[in-house]
């Protein structure tokens, strides 16, 4: 199977178990991904599958893209990605590639933009805790000290201070399989996968090199 795929975060709900537990769970939309570019050792110097996911009018795309596409008859297609796999040979241009190749049980790793939080304080980027609130205390939410004074004379790299939150590349780890449906190639995961619904997603094997 290949290392990875795509797919698209639909929301999260809950299911019961046979036990009585309910568990929160994600919905993915995953694949179909189509094989867009194998790369070989002799040729490229590794083995990787280019998939490529989500079709889209032709002006969605550079010529670049539209060109490479083309080269093997292939529509637009908005996201491309590469995953490292050991037996290139078991596939073909084109080739079309969806959620059949998880099985219940697995696990596997998420990655994608978590929801951002634009410019956020040191309380909610950082869980600092805050200044006492009452006897005429002036410091709530001040960041306070920041550094030495003459000596260095400067702020040293990597101060957590205010800034800009989220938006940024996150993976979660070891998320269980609960169900896949072959119908709708839908992925139902036990937990939670970043950002909002509508989130492009790769998921990949717990464990995997790619």
């Amino acid at each position: 199977m290949p290392v990875g795929m795509l797919g698209n975060k639909v929301g999260m709900t809950q299911v019961f178990m046979d036990d009585g537990d309910a568990n929160p769970v994600t919905i993915i939309k995953v694949g179909p991904c189509i094989v867009t570019q194998i790369k070989t050792v002799s040729n490229d110097g590794y083995d990787a599958l280019q998939l490529g996911y989500h079709e889209v009018p032709s002006r969605k795309c550079t010529k670049p893209e539209i060109g490479h596409l083309s080269k093997i008859n292939l529509p637009a297609l908005k996201y491309l990605k590469e995953y490292s796999v050991d037996n290139v040979e078991d596939y073909q241009l084109g080739q079309k590639i969806d959620v059949q190749v998880f099985n219940e049980g697995e696990f596997v790793d998420v990655t994608g933009k978590s929801i951002g939080k634009g410019f956020a304080g040191n309380q909610k980027r950082h869980h600092f805790t805050r200044g006492p609130m009452s006897h005429g205390s002036k410091n709530h939410r001040a960041p306070g000290s920041i550094g030495q004074g003459t000596t260095p004379g400067r702020i040293y790299r990597g101060k957590k201070m205010a800034g800009h939150m989220g938006a940024a590349k996150v993976t979660m780890k070891k998320l269980k399989i609960l169900k896949v449906d072959t119908k709708q190639n839908l992925l139902i995961l036990k937990g939670s996968v970043p950002g909002k619904p509508g989130n492009l997603l790769s998921i990949r094997p717990t464990n995997c090199k790619g």
